[in-house]
């Protein structure tokens, strides 16, 4: 683990409050009220990705202005698990142009937590790069009686406007709040004045969390999310999306001893996505794309206290179906169909067991594994036999067994921590590694198949982390290495013939024996005053193949300054960020170099009290000198906004 985090919710019993510690490393706080490391400068009226871009080891890939992809150590969706609250959600789109991240608002957040590496939350399958869990807001029991809270917020470079309501009532046996999230932009102009086409979109969430007490110590929780996005452009590639719309909903008891507590979830989610070409010029041959996704779940997760140990035990199941295809129409001709995911089913299972040891005041141990077994079947025939004609061997089901097993050790002394870590970890292969059929990849412009013959894919991961404090300064040093077996990428297969107007060829997914992802940062932190702070932080990356070639999309040397100054109710904040040139870029895999850029970033805002209401207004200039410039992770380097002022104000009552 790269750096460590205590959180620590208080349980209330009849005769004791039993506290519970969850050890992450990193938090990001998204709610108001909430209480944590960072919090985006725009507050509650800041989008997802901008609160995920708030932690340290994460990285967003960009196709449009909505919806990115979060990137943690260099790895991006297939090496990540993604929760919400502990639920599995899995997107619909074959491009991933619907992150699990995008099926929620920020008025629906308390927080963002990260575990780096193979040490994930427990619900956490295949996570070698990290998981990533969104922690809902919820009023709970026996706080404000009433709470509600209005934001309004506008950005001017595209005209995005943010508006949203929430409105909470809490007594010692119920709880319930509700709200709605409205967002809206129109294209946005990048450094230099230019408008970039097809980068709009529009969203609309609403959601209710709700709690019944049944007894002192017995709990029911409930959860409903509809989360709807329309019209939204993706400038990164040939198609835009109609509709991408999520329902989620779940449903939970609890149960409190003396020393422990048990929860158990059930929950239930729907995600359709429509792409759409409708609105694109000189269009060859316009194609329908949905894709569905359905999970349903459950897990039981007991946690206790004895001694030196803090434990947690549990155990979770899901079975997802994916579930997309295309219907092409070429002028003048029959339509064309084709399967792209052909209904795989996917039931997994698996128990997961943490062990917080303190071996003495100055030194701890955390010890962590995972087994999970899944079965995948081949629900749609017609999808099935194409596939059938590239792997002849081929059946209509298939199951892996997959774990992982990571252990840290922390010791303190005097005005030092230090830490390291090992792990190992294996991941199944996804949908679309395994089953997908000719999906075009607009990186490098070749069209994917699936392999379904493919190896899991695993890593070894090892850790370490020295801090220092000095005066009121503190240095720290982290770093981790990957070094992978049978790594999934896909390799040319020069016999196939593409079938997008304009791919390059055709790439099969397949194993490397091996490859290597390596990430070290150092960082300062400096108290300068009371009132100001500064911190720095430099980063470099690199991942290579079992070639010795460069991977593709790994970030080149970055960097962020960033000073803050805070007296009373008034804070400011200025950011100076940027990337080098990219130097070692995946040629091979069709990656192309990105150029060095630098911005600068302006915000302040100021807090009031006004009878029983509080005010935060909240104004900024990102990207100040209107630079024009694309980010490695900006996919076919669609450039980022220009100069962008806004502005937001946020009510308490």
């Amino acid at each position: 683990m790269l750096e460590t985090v205590l959180l620590s919710t208080i349980l209330l019993s009849d005769t004791v409050a039993t506290e519970k510690v969850q050890i992450l490393d990193e938090v990001v706080i998204v709610s108001e009220t909430g209480r944590g490391r960072k919090r985006s400068a725009k507050g509650q009226v800041a989008s997802i990705d901008e609160h995920l871009s708030e932690l340290k080891n994460v990285s967003l890939v960009r196709r449009g202005s909505y919806a990115w992809e979060p990137v943690v150590n260099n790895m991006q969706t297939e090496r990540l698990s993604t929760t919400i609250d502990g639920m599995k959600i899995f997107y619909a789109c074959t491009d991933k142009m619907d992150p699990v991240t995008s099926y929620v608002e920020s008025g629906n957040l308390q927080s963002i937590s990260l575990n780096s590496g193979l040490d994930g939350n427990p619900q956490a399958t295949g996570n070698i790069g990290g998981s990533l869990d969104l922690k809902l807001r919820k009023a709970g029991f026996g706080n404000d009686a009433f709470h509600a809270s209005a934001s309004a917020g506008h950005e001017w470079n595209g005209h995005v406007q943010v508006y949203g309501a929430d409105a909470a009532l809490s007594s010692h046996r119920t709880y319930l709040n509700a709200g709605a999230f409205f967002r809206h932009a129109d294209n946005y102009k990048v450094g230099g004045g230019d408008e970039l086409q097809f980068s709009q979109f529009q969203k609309v969430n609403v959601f209710t969390n709700a709690g019944l007490r049944l007894a002192e110590k017995d709990m029911l929780e409930a959860t409903f999310i509809f989360d709807r996005a329309t019209d939204v452009g993706y400038p990164a590639l040939n198609m835009d999306v109609a509709k991408a719309e999520g329902l989620i909903t779940s449903l939970s008891y609890k149960h409190l001893f003396r020393n422990a507590s048990w929860e158990t979830k059930a929950y239930y989610n729907h995600i359709t996505h429509e792409m759409d070409d409708t609105k694109r010029p000189d269009v060859q041959i316009h194609m329908d794309m949905p894709g569905d996704s359905w999970t349903a779940g459950v897990y039981s997760l007991l946690t206790t206290s004895h001694k030196q140990h803090d434990v947690a035990l549990n155990y979770d199941l899901y079975y997802n179906r994916l579930f997309a295809d295309m219907t092409m129409y070429p002028g003048g001709a029959a339509p064309m169909y084709m399967v792209t995911w052909p209904d795989v089913g996917t039931l997994n299972t698996g128990v997961a067991v943490t062990d917080n040891v303190s071996i003495a005041r100055n030194q701890s141990l955390r010890l962590s594994a995972k087994m999970a077994w899944q079965q995948q079947r081949l629900n749609n025939e017609e999808g099935y036999h194409a596939l059938k004609v590239f792997f002849p061997g081929m059946t209509d089901a298939y199951h892996q067994t997959t774990g992982r097993i990571a252990a840290n050790y922390a010791l303190s002394i005097k005005n030092c921590a230090f830490s390291i870590g090992a792990g190992w970890g294996s991941r199944a292969p996804t949908v679309t590694e395994a089953y997908g059929y000719y999906l075009n990849n607009t990186f490098d412009q070749y069209d994917y198949i699936g392999n379904p013959s493919l190896k899991n894919e695993s890593a070894v991961e090892l850790n370490g982390v020295a801090k220092f404090s000095v005066l009121n300064s503190q240095l720290s040093v982290e770093g981790n290495v990957f070094l992978f077996s049978n790594y999934i990428i896909g390799q040319f297969e020069t016999r196939l013939s593409p079938m997008t107007v304009g791919a390059e060829g055709v790439k099969v997914y397949g194993n490397i024996s091996h490859a290597t992802i390596a990430n070290v940062s150092l960082s300062w932190d400096w108290q300068i005053t009371e009132q100001l702070r500064w911190n720095k932080k430099v980063s470099y990356s690199s991942g290579r193949d079992a070639d010795g070639d460069a991977l593709p999309l790994i970030s080149p040397i970055s960097w962020q300054s960033e000073w803050n100054y805070q007296h009373q109710r008034f804070q400011a904040q200025a950011t100076i960020k940027g990337n080098a040139r990219q130097s070692n870029y995946g040629e091979k895999y069709g990656e192309t170099a990105a150029k060095a850029w630098t911005i600068l970033n302006l915000s302040a805002s100021y807090q009031c009290i006004m009878h029983n209401a509080q005010c935060i207004i909240r104004f900024g200039v990102e990207n100040l000198f209107d630079k024009q410039y694309a980010t490695y992770a900006d996919w076919n380097h669609i450039p980022q906004k220009g100069r962008n002022i806004y502005m937001n104000l946020t009510f308490e009552f």
